[in-house]
């Protein structure tokens, strides 16, 4: 039932025993403040016995997994679950986030095609000296064998898109019972996938959504064996020292424009790094670094971006994210404070453009830097927001850590190999790709398998019983 048809829609918890629906709710509304969902929050008891009942199922055979994940990224993209079709799913997204619906489309086919691919994936990640069960015939011999480190995962997920979901479906491929914590922001997208994957044969006892307040959040993580959290510098800095979890945070993608490279041929990649997903992932560049005059570069792509349309996030045209008008207004205002005497090359008189309706477009942002080091270049922003600055090889690939992907145009085998052998730089992408290309089985921020599992030795003599024998 729609908003405005009898009211906000129910978003019920996914317990061990099914729909559950509790009298202390969340109201999720949309961009122009309008009530759209009501969200159960569960108590502790309720995520402590969940927690529970994943501890104590068995996890799915492989091969019938394969299936069920794929069927069940069908139903999720294209079908009907849980009574809601697929269209009005994105419409509600869109709504509520201010993506545009053509970002939740494509966010959707991505989930679906990766749940098709899921083993795939994490078969990628496995380390070639390893097998995957103990009665592989390398075992008589010794070898290793990939392991979980645990049984139940976490997720507190992230509401700023829906492909983020994407990712946690490789731990119910390698055997983890899973208790998802949806974003109050947009609940939409892990209700209906955990809706899905039931639907598909996952039983409730192995998956689980469980939406809390924050007094109840941490209990998820500490009733868990590993989880995920996403989130800003905060959430990184709370959990750095904790091994059981795994933080996503900020991205502060970036682009490095060597010497001899055309910039004119190198700015399509450009403004689609910037402005793709509506500018809204850890993926969309946040830095583009110039070695040579960084100005041409700042004027072409705010020519660019200032030629987008700015429409409500329901139109299949728009391409802009929209905010409630007293959240833009906060982002414009923190922006204009901290250019830190930045050029501003676009979004000098504002970036806030008023639909009407209580919502507001957020448009795209150019500001020039003076130095390739200043602190402005990793602020990272929910829109179309571009930091544009020189660099030149002296001052070092010190401008460039601390970023989940670097896009490089040019440079030498010498440049290539120190971006690759830096931590901070998690991803390289050489040549034309975007920042925000990403595909199956290649690692996004690292594999997650490579922290949910491990390997560990094993070695059987002919007598310990059966063996495969392929």
């Amino acid at each position: 039932m729609e908003a405005g048809h009898g009211g906000p829609i129910p978003l019920d918890a996914l317990g061990p025993r099914g729909s559950h629906r509790t009298r202390n709710r969340l109201t999720v509304p949309d961009v122009t403040g309008s009530p759209v969902a009501e969200l159960s929050l569960v108590p502790r008891l309720f995520v402590q016995r969940s927690l529970a009942a994943l501890r104590k199922a068995p996890p799915l055979d492989a091969d019938e997994l394969s299936a069920v994940l794929a069927r069940a990224g069908e139903a999720f993209a294209t079908g009907t679950v849980g009574g809601v079709p697929a269209d009005a799913y994105r419409h509600r997204v869109s709504r509520v986030t201010g993506l545009p619906v053509s970002v939740v489309h494509k966010a959707t086919e991505h989930i679906a095609h990766c749940a098709r691919e899921v083993f795939h994936t994490v078969e990628c990640a496995r380390p070639r000296g390893t097998v995957g069960h103990w009665q592989d015939p390398l075992t008589r011999r010794g070898t290793g064998i990939w392991t979980r480190r645990g049984d139940v995962f976490a997720v507190h997920a992230a509401g700023n898109h829906p492909g983020v979901h994407a990712l946690w479906l490789e731990a119910l491929a390698l055997g983890y019972r899973t208790a998802v914590r949806p974003s109050s922001r947009e609940p939409f997208t892990p209700q209906r996938l955990v809706a899905a994957l039931r639907e598909a044969g996952v039983g409730d006892d192995r998956l689980v959504l469980l939406p809390t307040d924050h007094t109840v959040a941490d209990d998820i993580i500490s009733g868990a064996d590993l989880s995920l959290v996403y989130g800003g510098d905060p959430v990184v800095t709370k959990y750095r020292s904790d091994p059981t979890v795994l933080t996503q945070g900020p991205g502060r993608s970036k682009i490095l424009l060597c010497a001899g490279e055309d910039p004119a041929a190198a700015l399509e990649t450009i403004v689609a790094s910037v402005s793709e997903e509506a500018g809204t992932a850890c993926v969309n560049t946040t830095a583009v670094l110039v070695d040579g005059d960084p100005a041409p570069v700042a004027e072409a792509l705010a020519e660019r971006l200032a030629a987008l349309p700015s429409l409500p996030p329901e139109d299949d045209k728009a391409v802009l994210p929209v905010r409630p008008v007293a959240g833009a207004r906060a982002l414009e205002k923190h922006l204009l404070e901290h250019t830190g005497g930045g050029t501003i090359r676009l979004g000098g008189d504002g970036i806030v453009e008023e639909l009407g309706d209580g919502s507001a477009v957020l448009r795209p942002a150019v500001i020039r830097l003076d130095r390739a080091d200043a602190p402005q270049a990793g602020m990272e922003l929910p829109f179309p927001c571009v930091w544009v600055a020189p660099w030149a090889p002296a001052d070092g690939i010190a401008p460039l850590t601390n970023t989940l992907v670097l896009t490089v145009f040019g440079g030498d085998e010498a440049l290539i190999e120190r971006l690759i052998a830096e931590p901070s730089i998690r991803n390289i992408h050489l040549g034309d790709r975007p920042t925000h290309w990403m595909a199956p089985g290649v690692p996004h921020d690292g594999h997650l398998a490579e922290f949910l599992m491990r390997s560990k030795g094993i070695v059987r003599s002919a007598t310990a019983g059966p063996w495969r024998e392929g």
